[in-house]
């Protein structure tokens, strides 16, 4: 019976408010005050069971909640014959409780469209060599599936076959669509503009990107922040003391009805839901922008965040190096190169990649008696000329003659952070090359905004060798940077840091940052980085994007500024009303409520506001 009534709550309020009329038609229409005073005592009735109910639900478990002190105020004024009184605050706090639940649904949007968006069958590859539509559920780690057009991508996989743009705005925030073609990675939840393409399964389920993204969002909004915990604690003290006054006042004054109106007044309604709010709100725009933001006591901390602590590879550069100079010492500069490429190919370390893909397509040559010097380079026979490719000490081994100009050149390619790469043809200089990480596009700019968002420190730690390290700080602005830094020594500048009194956020993507990440009052991940960093990050840029950075920062401390106005919200009005019951004449148990409900309503739209929020004027 009890949970069929809760069940039928809503209509219990359409009816109340239908009874409201009609007493007050009756009254002030046609003055039949008996059908008036009926529809006003049933109203009441009707409308207290439901609160009295979750008040008895409460005190089972030892809490004096809100409905508590309503549905004692209402008994009373039934008890006085107050009827008007009580149908009208049970109307307001029903209906109240009726448009906090429908707004607290529009802030849980976010995760809602997430799940909504998360694909429910595939097309698999059978035995048969056709294609099949399957469950979800159905499809396995290493299944070729089709995606055609307008389709979502059913897991996280590789590209095997044709091509496509893909939406990623689910994944990465980024409303563009993204290029596929053979050996892409692609993501479960994006969908197919345009294109077919087979992939291959990679992760399936709950270990895709997608999967990991509801799961977190999810968590997120449940969890509590020691704002939303301090609240608790002051609501279940607070709503008691609101009681005992209400008692105090009736055994001063021997006037009930002023009693009852201060327990309706003194109700922390505003001040339980003004938190929460704001949190979700905060953490449903970051999902939707690509950042994930791991709880709400993450928004705590990174609000009052001052360092920044940057791992260098692959967070602040690009972690793939490229050629960035290159000088000739030859007329015949097409076939020096030819030679490069010829010899580069048969490489696999990195500069060689590097080379190679800077080079493109040059002059095809036969390549033979390949031998890798270890710590030097590459040496090899070319069309019968002897090709030497490496550093200083293989060009001083081969017997390679380095004039002045070209010591000055390694000794200014070296100054700016590039590794060497020498290329001589039977014993004489041809080429020389400066191969480097890259700043990745857009972080200086990203890095000046988080400075004008209150980042006082921007420090980069750093395995490479010092002279980079301060080659990158400088070129991006940093205020410290710090070479030859093993995990470990990362682990114990954090915490001297700590030791200091700052917040700390360390942003980085490898597994030797995860002891870093997890010691850091705030650890960044880049949402291409090892799963480890993932799950022992607060905070994941999705996609990598390290402009989603300074848009955290901010969305963050708009979170807890919102916070802070729904909490000075609520108090004030709280202590308005309470003021204008003893010091004014117009206060009564209807209006107080009508004011109670409404700064609700105020502190969840305020909240919502968040939703929107978008970084301006930084």
């Amino acid at each position: 019976m009890l949970r069929w009534i809760l069940s039928k709550k809503r209509p219990i309020t359409w009816i109340s408010a239908a009874l409201l009329v009609i007493a007050y038609s009756a009254h002030y229409a046609f003055g039949q005050e008996t059908i008036a005073t009926w529809a006003l005592m049933i109203a009441s009735v009707l409308g207290a069971a439901p609160i009295a109910i979750q008040a008895f639900q409460a005190l089972r478990v030892k809490v004096v909640s809100i409905d508590v002190l309503v549905t004692i105020a209402v008994i009373g004024a039934l008890l006085i014959g107050n009827y008007e009184e009580s149908a009208v605050v049970t109307f307001l706090f029903l209906f109240g409780d009726f448009l906090e639940q429908r707004t607290l649904n529009k802030t849980r949007s976010a995760i809602r469209e997430l799940t909504e968006m998360a694909p429910e069958s595939a097309l698999k590859l059978m035995a048969s060599g056709e294609f099949e539509e399957v469950e979800i559920d159905d499809v396995d780690v290493g299944d070729v599936l089709l995606v055609k057009t307008g389709a979502k991508v059913p897991v996280d996989g590789t590209v095997l076959t044709g091509e496509a743009y893909i939406n990623e705005a689910s994944i990465t925030g980024e409303p563009v669509p993204a290029g596929k073609e053979k050996d892409a990675k692609v993501f479960a939840g994006t969908i197919v503009d345009n294109g077919t393409i087979q992939i291959r399964a990679d992760r399936v389920g709950e270990d895709t990107t997608f999967g990991k993204i509801i799961e977190l969002v999810e968590q997120a909004q449940d969890a509590k922040s020691e704002a939303e915990r301090f609240i608790d604690r002051f609501a279940k003290w607070y709503t008691p003391a609101v009681l005992a006054l209400g008692a105090i006042v009736w055994l001063i004054t021997r006037n009930v009805e002023l009693a009852i109106t201060i327990l309706v007044l003194g109700c922390p309604g505003a001040l339980v839901i003004g938190v929460p709010v704001s949190n979700v709100a905060g953490i449903g725009n970051g999902a939707r922008h690509g950042i994930l933001l791991k709880g709400s006591e993450v928004i705590h901390d990174f609000s009052r965040l001052d360092t920044l602590v940057f791992d260098k590879t692959g967070t602040l550069t690009a972690g793939t190096p490229k050629v960035a100079d290159r000088v000739l010492y030859t007329t015949d500069g097409e076939d020096a190169m030819a030679y490069l490429a010829a010899v580069e190919k048969q490489s696999d370390h990195p500069l060689a990649r590097a080379i190679v893909e800077y080079l493109g397509e040059t002059a095809p040559h036969e390549v033979q008696q390949t031998e890798v010097v270890k710590g030097g380079g590459i040496t090899a026979l070319v069309d019968g000329k002897r090709i030497a490719v490496g550093n200083v000490a293989l060009m001083a081994q081969e017997g390679v003659l380095l004039s002045e100009k070209a010591l000055a050149d390694i000794d200014a390619f070296q100054r700016n952070g590039n590794s060497i790469v020498l290329t001589s043809v039977d014993g004489e200089l041809k080429a020389l090359m400066g191969v480097r990480d890259q700043i990745r596009p857009g972080v200086k700019e990203s890095l000046d905004r988080l400075k004008k968002l209150g980042v006082r420190n921007l420090v980069v730690l750093s395995g490479d060798n010092q002279g980079t390290v301060d080659l990158v700080a400088s070129e991006l602005g940093l205020t410290e940077a710090h070479g030859h830094m093993l995990p470990e020594d990362k682990s114990a500048y954090i915490q001297q840091l700590k030791d200091k009194g700052h917040i700390i956020a360390f942003v980085g993507d490898g597994v030797n940052d995860s002891p870093s990440l997890a010691l850091a009052q705030i650890g960044i991940a880049m949402g291409s980085g090892t799963d480890v960093a993932i799950e022992t990050s607060d905070v994941v840029l999705m996609n990598s994007d390290f402009s989603r950075l300074p848009h955290a920062l901010g969305l963050v401390k708009a979170t807890a500024r919102n916070m802070r106005q729904n909490i000075l919200i609520a108090v004030g009005v709280v202590l308005v009303l309470l003021f204008s019951v003893f010091f004014s004449d117009w206060m009564n148990m209807s209006i107080g409520m009508l004011v109670h409900e409404g700064s609700i309503l105020v502190v969840i739209l305020n909240g919502m506001r968040l939703l929107r929020y978008k970084l301006r004027g930084v």
